[in-house]
């Protein structure tokens, strides 16, 4: 194959049964995989695919292999018609909807990074705009890559979107840089932002002008902290009311959502080296402040797993807290669900603290349901990393090693509890299972040195557990049941009920201590409990326990509880 070309297509299927369309073609794999991985989480297509085009110079044909497929699997069925694509950008101002933006700091994530910038301050920036079109390479490919699916979805040729698309960017570029050079641009920082805002008010290019002084006012910043500092202090000045008010904050948080979506900025105002858990948590901190913080007060568990925020990161919540900062709220939570989603450990080397951060994090995120995120969609990644916490890998580093098995059993009952979805309880029910029914465990309980009461303790602890852990009743009674049997075994070989019935003590003492075997509270049910039934029944039937309960009406309400608990009452 000598004198071959490599590059990479994006194909999405955006209904099942759909047929394929090409999404984006570059020569990049890893951004090709990233991009196939980042349509699926974020939900926008049904299945993606990727594949690897080897162009022969000399037989002039493309070779295709597929490198990757996720998503749904070929179906056969009527196909459903096909959503219109997006409106072809075709004049300046289109380039500023969030929409073009979104897709601008995608085709450019490299540059702007490289540049410390966002797709909101290039569009607003002549300084900026003259440094990408010097390096000539960058923008030529952004225009490649989104010219080729383009012009596939729209049945165009690529050279002609390719000159529609240079065109588009000359008429922006050549309105920016004269506007900059007529001073027609704001300068929030002399004039004042508040007053600027109400200057530009009832103009019609009233969002592209004081964005470009929101652009130049941020531009000094020698990091993304020092952006969203100087943003928030933009924000403080916003005038108090009316129009203006609206205006100013809805330009001020286009590049703040940008800058907290981005990788880089949302993890130099919460901190590095920390993991995807601790910064989950950070960012739903950061997202749901209030409701958060109300959580913490309430619920340890929470507390534990949330990490401090720094006091940049407390000023921009209480702002992020109210309602003209919705759509950055949303860009952070978007982050959260495409990471929640996404293949990477929450917390990588530590599966016990893996579960307590996602618990928190289901916690947390569920009680900010609604104004952070639509419980829908919190379920459902939910469910999706659910589905990582029972694969063979996870649980065997979860149980480690040096475990007894009744440590181990405990820790399924956790991990049981903590993930949903019925397919992952299942899998994890049956974790459970098969270390419960293992000869190990019940050697271990039916073999011990350990007092045969403190072990039916123990094996009820474990039954009750297991019944309130959200397994159906087809898959933890079973379990209940081998642990009902041990429990009989254990209490058959100490004879536990005869021994304590026909015990030197008080009648009433004799009959409480079966009474709590025969309810599940002390014994697990089954044949233990049963036979501890039997035996309190026979006591009960005695003249002497019903004289001596007469005389102590305190004894009598607790009995009587007990008795209704192991189902002796008529």
């Amino acid at each position: 194959m000598g004198g071959s070309r490599v590059h990479f297509e994006v194909f999405i299927r955006k209904t099942p049964g759909a047929p394929w369309t090409l999404d984006l073609a570059t020569e990049n794999r890893a951004a090709a995989l990233s991009t196939a991985q980042e349509l699926m989480s974020e939900g926008r297509v049904a299945a993606v695919k990727v594949t690897k085009e080897v162009f022969d110079e000399e037989s002039r044909e493309f070779q295709s292999v597929v490198i990757q497929k996720l998503g749904a699997a070929d179906t056969q069925g009527k196909v459903k018609p096909q959503a219109e694509p997006q409106p072809l950008c075709v004049t300046p101002q289109d380039l500023y909807t969030l929409h073009a933006r979104e897709r601008i700091g995608r085709l450019l994530e490299t540059w702007l990074e490289r540049n410390n910038a966002t797709p909101f301050e290039l569009l607003h920036r002549p300084d900026l705009v003259e440094k990408l079109e010097a390096s000539g390479v960058d923008l030529q490919h952004a225009v490649q890559k989104i010219a080729i699916p383009e012009a596939h979805a729209r049945s165009m040729s690529v050279h002609e979107l390719i000159r529609i698309f240079h065109s588009l960017i000359e008429r922006a570029v050549d309105r920016l840089l004269k506007d900059a050079r007529k001073g027609t641009l704001p300068d929030v920082d002399k004039e004042g932002f508040s007053a600027a805002a109400e200057r530009l008010a009832q103009d019609p290019e009233r969002g592209y002008l004081l964005g470009a002084g929101v652009a130049a006012s941020i531009a000094p910043a020698t990091n993304w902290s020092d952006k969203v500092t100087r943003l928030i202090d933009l924000a403080d000045a916003a005038p108090a009311k009316g129009l203006a008010r609206g205006l100013a904050l809805s330009i001020v948080q286009q590049p703040l959502a940008e800058i907290l979506e981005a990788k880089p900025g949302i993890t130099d105002i919460l901190g590095k080296g920390r993991d995807l858990g601790a910064n989950l948590a950070a960012m739903t901190r950061l997202a749901a402040y209030d409701s958060v913080e109300r959580l913490i007060q309430v619920e340890a568990s929470v507390a534990k797993v949330m990490p401090p925020l720094s006091p940049l990161a407390v000023r921009l919540a209480q702002w992020l807290g109210g309602e003209n900062f919705q759509d950055t709220r949303a860009a952070i939570g978007r982050r959260i669900l495409r990471e929640l989603t996404g293949p990477r450990r929450l917390c990588p080397g530590e599966a016990a603290r893996e579960i307590d951060v996602l618990r928190a994090l289901a916690m947390s995120l569920t009680a900010s349901a609604g104004k952070l995120l639509p419980l829908e969609e919190v379920q459902s990644a939910f469910i999706a990393r659910s589905k990582m916490l029972v694969t063979g890998d996870f649980v065997e580093a979860y149980l480690g090693s040096g475990m007894t098995s009744q440590q181990e059993v405990e820790a399924l009952i956790w991990l049981t509890e903590n993930v949903i979805g019925a397919a992952n309880k299942r899998q994890a029910g049956g974790w459970l299972k098969a270390v419960i029914g293992s000869l190990r465990f019940e050697k271990e309980m039916t073999a011990s040195d350990e007092n045969p009461g403190a072990r039916l303790g123990q094996l009820a602890a474990l039954h009750r557990a297991v019944g309130r852990c959200g397994l159906v009743a087809e898959d933890f009674e079973p379990i209940q049941e081998k642990l009902g049997d041990i429990g009989g075994h254990v209490e058959a070989h100490a004879r536990l009920s005869q021994t304590v019935a026909r015990a030197n003590a008080p009648l009433l003492h004799r009959l409480t201590l079966l009474l709590r075997l025969a309810s599940g509270e002390n014994a697990p049910l089954g044949p233990a409990a049963n036979r501890a039934r039997a035996e309190a029944l026979r006591l009960f039937k005695l003249d002497e326990t019903r004289v001596e309960l007469a005389n102590a009406p305190d004894q009598m309400r607790q009995v009587r509880d007990l008795i209704q608990a192991a189902g002796l009452a008529a």
